[in-house]
């Protein structure tokens, strides 16, 4: 199976280097040297991992072949794939793969059904369950302890402990709510 590891950023340097969005918990063994990456769109690849580092808090990786500036811009925005044993699981029994997430039921802790996993959003600073809700729509759910306390891979379901407003549409506002009328608002200005 194939799992997105990374997305090639920018070019950084005159040497070929590019940074690096890491998309794996793993990355000192998925994004290591000499490890061959399939590529989306994979006309660009595959890429073979030349060195690594770390610099500023960020990964930076140079691939084989890919020795100047104009080669590294040419690779940004690259998805950078693995092969994967679907059998495999992460080591931290609280780590999971996407794949294992995705198809996954979506239930409240009083068993309420939200929907089901569509996808995993990989933001800078937080993933994100994206659930379909059975009536076509998604809502996007935080994928912190806080509010997804439990995933059952046997039972195929997620719960979620949902903060106030998280699944519930807010209610509009209507015109006639939002202004004042004439009369109240004479009685506050002591007209």
């Amino acid at each position: 199976m194939q799992l997105v590891v990374g997305r090639i950023g920018r070019a950084h340097g005159i040497k070929g280097e590019v940074s690096v969005e890491v998309r794996t918990d793993e990355p000192e063994s998925r994004l290591a040297p000499g490890a061959v990456l399939a590529t989306d769109p994979a006309s660009t690849g595959p890429l073979t991992i030349a060195t690594g580092r770390v610099h500023s808090g960020r990964l930076m990786l140079r691939f084989e072949g890919v020795n100047d500036r104009n080669g590294a811009e040419a690779l940004r925005n690259t998805l950078l794939i693995a092969e994967v044993d679907p059998d495999e699981a992460p080591e931290d029994p609280e780590e999971f793969y996407d794949h294992q997430l995705v198809d996954l039921d979506v239930v409240t802790r009083d068993g309420r059904e939200v929907g089901r996993i569509s996808e995993i959003s990989h933001l800078p600073y937080q993933d994100l369950l994206v659930v379909r809700r059975p009536d076509g729509g998604e809502v996007l759910i935080p994928f912190v302890a806080e509010i997804v306390p439990e995933i059952d891979l046997e039972g195929q379901r997620a719960v979620i402990d949902p903060p106030p407003g998280l699944l519930d549409e807010p209610e509009a506002v209507s015109d006639a709510d939002s202004v004042p009328d004439r009369d109240s608002a004479a009685d506050t200005n002591g007209s």
